[in-house]
């Protein structure tokens, strides 16, 4: 009877056991990657470390937080746009699902489901977080995308000092993004375009064998198609709406790309500029959204002992890594997580009052 248990267990929770074993594996990669073959000792390296000055990692906790609470916010405001009377605290909570299952499965695939699960606990309409959340990751894609343009249309010469050794990562992140853009805003705004696109690339795939024949697919996602039908709809009658989301998503990445910045000057360094230093961390961002790694560990770290060593030089180079990274991602991690925890008891159970709201509602 035990053992029935544990395969029932096992079977209902392989996907998040290979998601957590594979998220162990790249870590531990990771940290081989990160101290192998590094001079000097551990207590050395701790002792740059504890150089950095307090108040900037401060401000670098806070950038995190505020990175956070931005996505919140824009989901707090797009569901009050639907009538949807949430309360900032469920939404943060929303926000923090989000992130949590974003930073542990690959390609950050796992936070918007989690986020549609929970918010269906909280009686919200699939149709009205689907549509959201899929303005959330268009505009935080474009984002990137008008980051990366920007560089490559109007800083050559930020290029040509910083990223020769890194250019091929760099294109290949904005023409990954640039795809996935492209490709939702088919699906939202050329829907017969978009059916015809992936029922021929079905049929193609089925013909060459790489499928099986199932009519069902093309049904399944036929039916989806008025997700993107909805969300159409809504883009055409909100485009002011759309504007602040997008200037918020600005405002929201950026305080991410902060965060290397405040590890920089908490050693009191300052041969680099600003700029220099956040944009070479949203290429960063930009270079390994796309890619299938949780959180962009590994190839991360590769990516900032190339482009900052000229900032932080050799001697602050892996304390500045560790200190990044552990504000940017684990930071991150572990405040989701806690919070995801704490989500999963309170959302559906302390939240009847304002799930209320949203019963018998309908898209119009």
């Amino acid at each position: 009877m035990k053992n029935l248990h544990v395969k029932n267990f096992l079977k209902r929770n392989k996907k998040n056991i290979f998601n957590i074993v594979f998220l162990v594996l790249v870590f531990g990669l990771t940290l081989y990657y990160v101290f192998h073959g590094e001079d000097g000792d551990l207590s050395t390296l701790m002792g740059k470390m504890n150089k950095a000055d307090v108040r900037w990692l401060a401000a670098a906790a806070a950038a995190i937080i505020f990175f956070i609470y931005g996505e919140s916010h824009i989901i707090h405001y797009l569901l009050h746009t639907l009538g949807m009377k949430t309360k900032r605290f469920t939404c943060f909570l929303y926000s923090c699902i989000g992130f949590f299952f974003s930073c542990i499965t690959p390609s950050a695939s796992g936070g918007q489901p989690a986020q549609i699960l929970y918010m269906r606990k909280n009686n919200l309409p699939v149709p009205v977080t689907t549509v959201v959340l899929m303005i959330v990751t268009i505009t935080y894609k474009m984002v990137l995308v008008a980051v990366g343009l920007w560089l490559v249309i109007f800083d050559q010469q930020f290029i040509g000092k910083y990223l020769m050794g890194v250019l091929w990562i760099f294109y290949l992140g904005i023409g990954l993004n640039v795809f996935c853009v492209t490709s939702m805003m088919i699906l939202v705004f050329h829907q017969k375009l978009a059916t015809w696109i992936v029922i021929s690339l079905v049929k193609f795939m089925e013909r060459i064998h790489l499928l099986k024949h199932k009519p069902e697919r093309v049904d399944k996602f036929l039916n989806s198609m008025a997700v993107y039908a909805q969300t159409a709809k809504y883009l055409k009658g909100h485009a002011p709406v759309i504007v602040k989301v997008f200037i918020i998503t600005i405002i929201q990445r950026f305080s991410f790309f902060f965060v290397t910045y405040f590890i920089y000057r908490s050693y009191g360094l300052s041969g680099s500029s600003m700029y220099v230093v956040v944009m070479l961390q949203a290429v960063i961002s930009l270079s390994v959204d796309m890619l299938p790694l949780p959180g962009g560990m590994g190839i991360s770290e590769a990516l900032f002992n190339i482009v900052y060593l000229p900032v932080f030089g050799q001697a602050f180079l892996l304390p500045g890594l560790i200190l990044s990274r552990s504000f940017s991602f684990y930071t991150e991690l572990f405040v989701s997580a806690a919070l995801t925890v704490f989500a999963h008891f309170y959302i559906g159970r302390f939240t009847r009052e304002e799930a209320s709201y949203a019963k018998g509602w309908e898209f119009k």
